[in-house]
């Protein structure tokens, strides 16, 4: 085989590769149907549906303690009094432009950093509320969110 056609068949194996690799790619990120399983074990628990946001967002409720820990210490800080981490950017309007939660007007949602140890800068976890008491968690900057059961 002369180096020319060896050249031309890798290029096209690599072509190939490419798009399989793609074709797999967005098959595994389709939305998986979601289950209709309860999220706790517990007896007590709030139903899923008496957790501030969750019927109305559709998403998965997550008890705050299932959460890293700075999680539950941001929580701690939203309407205190102490400081926050990052005076300018917590408590500032989340727009939603995702659109990953529910639609509401501008101002609806507020966001709070959730420290991640050993990032150099703010990181990608955040707590987001919602002027109806809801309280949602993304800890990869918005692409995905839970609502958080603050009452576990």
């Amino acid at each position: 085989m002369s180096p020319g056609r060896r050249l031309t068949v890798a290029l096209v194996g690599l072509v190939l590769l490419v798009l399989v690799g793609w074709f797999v790619r967005e098959g595994s990120s389709k939305p998986q149907p979601e289950s209709s399983a309860p999220t706790s074990t517990s007896s007590s628990a709030a139903k899923p549906a008496e957790v501030p946001g969750a019927k109305e967002s559709g998403l998965e409720v997550t008890a705050l303690s299932a959460l890293p820990p700075e999680a539950a210490k941001t929580y701690k800080l939203i309407g205190g009094e102490a400081p926050m981490p990052y005076p300018k950017n917590d408590g500032v309007t989340f727009e939603n432009r995702e659109k990953r939660l529910p639609q509401q007007k501008s101002g609806y949602y507020k966001e709070y950093t959730v420290p991640t140890p050993g990032s150099p800068d703010r990181g990608a976890r955040r707590l987001v509320t919602g002027s109806k008491r809801e309280v949602y968690y993304t800890g990869d900057h918005y692409a995905s969110f839970v609502v958080v059961d603050v009452k576990k």
